[in-house]
């Protein structure tokens, strides 16, 4: 997978959170974001690592967004590991 390619499946992730505002709301609340400072958060390289996580960290969130998106969950893995290869790193 490219970069390319996991920067899109995580806007793509970040979309599908946007489109419902439970799943909108879940996501600012854990985050510590407003809508008002998501355009912002947006522009930072961890945002879009974060949006995966958060799509990882719960497993029924994942497998909505792989069937609504007909992927297999295993590709938003891939991509949170495209996007940020050394976790250590703090990125």
């Amino acid at each position: 997978m490219s970069a390319a390619q996991a920067e899109n499946c995580a806007i793509t992730a970040l979309s599908f959170l946007a489109a419902d505002p439970e799943r909108l709301g879940r996501f600012l609340a854990l985050t510590g974001l407003g809508p008002e400072n998501i355009r912002a958060a947006a522009t930072e390289p961890r945002f879009l690592v974060s949006v995966l996580d958060h799509l990882l960290a719960d497993e029924s969130l994942l497998l909505a967004f792989a069937a609504n998106n007909n992927l297999a969950p295993e590709h938003v893995a891939l991509a949170r590991a495209v996007l940020d290869p050394d976790p250590g790193s703090g990125l």
